[in-house]
């Protein structure tokens, strides 16, 4: 028997990274469909071998999950880095903070890295480091291009699986071939037209970089839809609301329209980022909708 974690999943084959001998494309035992359980993506499994000659094994055992994710269909993913550009295309800040909401759901923590730092100017930086790390969130600030910020990054990622996402063209692919020589990643050109980069990574999948290094590369998007939340529950993934939680008049205050909410006073005295506050208003509304149309 042999541990490893699976890498990529393509075709009914599972590739699976073992520390001890590299990477075995291994079929799943007929046990898994019974159970009723896919694997996936990250799982760590146990494999027996069937032709060393040909690299070929057979998956025969899934270790319990840490987390899963639905998009992309993932499992024991240790830490989300969100990278965005800070110019061209310019960061969609609403996009943001649902990945940030829908990671913080799953227990995953976040850090947040905005590339194409050479574009902006000082202020712009030091308020998005400002409003994030005020928040909980590590903010790193990168020019791919210049080289700069990525051995930061490394050393951030190092010995851990670490769910890359971002819009599409913001320099995922190029972060992901600097950190290993093993896999190349098509990087994306972007379209003057849209301002927006084209989708070179199609499904997800785990990039070793040696040293327990995972790397998810995962699909751009310009959209998320947040499931598995209902609207009342999404001012506690806020955590600039926290201090004033259970302070308003009303029990059960969503800081939006009721009188005596001291979330909107501490936004009206500038204790509150507005541009944070309006993604919420935002979300919140996306919500309501979604609950309106359920029924």
């Amino acid at each position: 028997m042999l541990k490893g974690k699976i890498i990529k999943g393509i075709a009914g084959f599972y590739y699976v990274d073992t520390v001890e001998s590299g990477i075995y494309a291994c079929k799943a035992k007929g046990i898994f469909r019974k159970l009723g359980k896919k694997p996936l993506v990250g799982d760590d499994v146990e494999i027996e071998i069937t032709h060393e000659k040909d690299r070929e094994g057979s998956l025969v055992a899934i270790a319990p999950r840490v987390n899963e994710l639905i998009r992309p269909a993932a499992a024991n993913v240790e830490q989300a880095l969100i990278l965005f550009a800070l110019k061209s295309p310019d960061p969609n800040l609403v996009l943001l903070d649902r990945f940030l909401i829908s990671m913080d759901m799953k227990g995953i923590h976040s850090a947040i890295c905005f590339n194409k730092q050479d574009l902006a100017r000082e202020d712009e930086k030091e308020n998005l480091r400002d409003t994030y790390s005020s928040c909980g969130y590590r903010v790193f600030f990168s020019s791919f291009e210049e080289g700069e910020g990525i051995q930061e990054l490394k050393e951030f990622m190092a010995g851990k699986t670490t769910l890359l996402a971002g819009p599409s063209g913001v320099g995922k692919s190029t972060l992901t071939n600097a950190c290993q020589s093993n896999v190349h990643m098509e990087t994306g050109e972007i379209s003057k037209k849209l301002a927006r980069g084209k989708n070179t990574t199609r499904h997800a999948e785990l990039i070793p970089c040696g040293n327990s290094t995972y790397i998810m590369d995962t699909p751009g998007f310009t959209s998320l839809l947040l499931e598995g939340i209902e609207k009342e529950e999404l001012r506690h993934y806020y955590a600039e609301f926290a201090p004033y939680e259970g302070r308003c008049r009303f029990d059960g205050c969503v800081h939006i329209h009721e009188p005596d909410c001291r979330v909107k006073e501490a936004l009206e005295a500038g204790l509150i980022n507005r541009k944070r506050y309006e993604n919420y208003c935002l979300i919140y509304e996306d919500l309501y909708q979604q609950e309106k149309n359920r029924y």
